[in-house]
């Protein structure tokens, strides 16, 4: 188990009624902590998401480490 730091942007955000969270899991990477918050907060599927953990743009298939702060970034339209 290990503890993840998530923070949440846009329609995610909404969604899940926070900014921000701290997660103990055994998700091993950033898609299987998606599925898990999505299951726990109804997420949408992640079409055209973007992750970044620790600061860095990632991979989905990228192994989540303890203490690590993971952004699940959806699209944003703007004007």
């Amino acid at each position: 188990m290990k503890t993840i730091h998530i923070e949440y942007f846009a329609i995610l955000r909404e969604q899940a009624d926070r900014a921000s969270e701290s997660l103990i899991t055994d998700a091993a990477t950033a898609e299987a902590l998606f599925q898990e918050l999505q299951a726990a907060h109804g997420f949408a599927a992640p079409r055209n998401f973007k992750v970044a953990i620790n600061d860095e743009f990632s991979v989905w298939a990228a192994e989540l480490q303890d203490g690590d702060r993971v952004v699940f970034i959806p699209p944003v339209a703007g004007g």
